[in-house]
């Protein structure tokens, strides 16, 4: 089957989620991916074309949007928002130059409410894509599996799995959100979509108290009592898209398939 010649230009590919994108473009062997990233390509190949570039340098994005009909824009940077603004400024700047007719960026539910740094940079970036004028879809997510189960083992060393108190989460998998941004990636432009979240509502420590079971654990979950407006957020369930729990594998199918597929 000949690949579509207009190929479709993946940023962050190496990510927990950038991977899961490049891997399912790549199967049907009908679409040319690329990949920008900093790092070297990998020596065993993902079935895509690798660029080296910098986007918060603005190196290398020519060459790897030349010819390029969609971007999905993954590459993030959460110790830096201005570094997420920057590069997403540079690559917004060379794909309209490019005249790519789709542009793809993945954000995550609550931003404008939870007042986290990190979250801010999220909603400046959204900003410029909808003042660049390019035609773009803008999906908000709810947190990860990965990122819960990787918060939750940062406290491995202690007696017990401290929580903050009261929190909410509907985490959702990588693989889900993946597929869904395959199919929007390969649909006309929506502005913003329906945002996605997992299947369930759960507490924090309920999602604490499955992880140590199904990991074979048997620490106590303490609450820890958080001040500040960004606690007060996840307490209000301002990360949550209760009304729409598009995802299908809940937390535990997760923690027993670490695949997260």
């Amino acid at each position: 089957m000949a690949k579509n010649p207009t190929p479709i230009l993946v940023t962050g590919g190496t990510g927990t989620l950038g991977s899961l994108i490049v891997r399912r473009l790549a199967e049907g062997g009908d679409t040319e991916v690329r990949v920008l990233s900093r790092r070297a390509a990998p020596a065993q190949g993902n079935g895509a074309t690798w660029f080296t570039g910098d986007l918060a340098a603005g190196r290398g994005l020519r060459r790897a949007l030349e010819g390029v009909d969609t971007v999905v824009h993954c590459a993030h940077a959460p110790a830096s928002p201005l570094e997420e603004v920057s590069a997403a400024a540079n690559l917004l700047t060379e794909a309209a130059q490019a005249g790519i007719r789709h542009f793809v960026y993945i954000s995550i539910v609550g931003i404008d409410y939870v007042p986290l740094r990190y979250y801010r940079g999220k909603v400046a970036v959204e900003e410029l894509i909808e003042e660049s004028g390019l035609p773009s879809t803008i999906l908000r997510t709810t947190q990860f599996h990965e990122l819960i189960d990787w918060t939750l083992s940062q406290a491995e060393r202690l007696p017990f799995v401290p929580v903050p108190q009261g929190f909410w989460f509907q985490p959702v998998a990588a693989g889900e959100v993946a597929q869904r941004l395959v199919e929007l990636a390969r649909e006309e432009p929506a502005g913003r979509a329906v945002g996605m979240g997992g299947p369930e509502v759960r507490s924090i420590e309920s999602l604490a108290e499955s992880y140590e079971l199904i990991r074979g654990r048997r620490r106590p979950v303490k609450k820890i009592p958080v001040p500040g407006k960004t606690a007060s957020a996840f307490r209000s369930g301002a990360n949550l898209a209760a009304g729409r729990p598009v995802g299908r594998q809940t937390w535990e199918d997760f923690l027993e398939s670490p695949a997260g597929e």
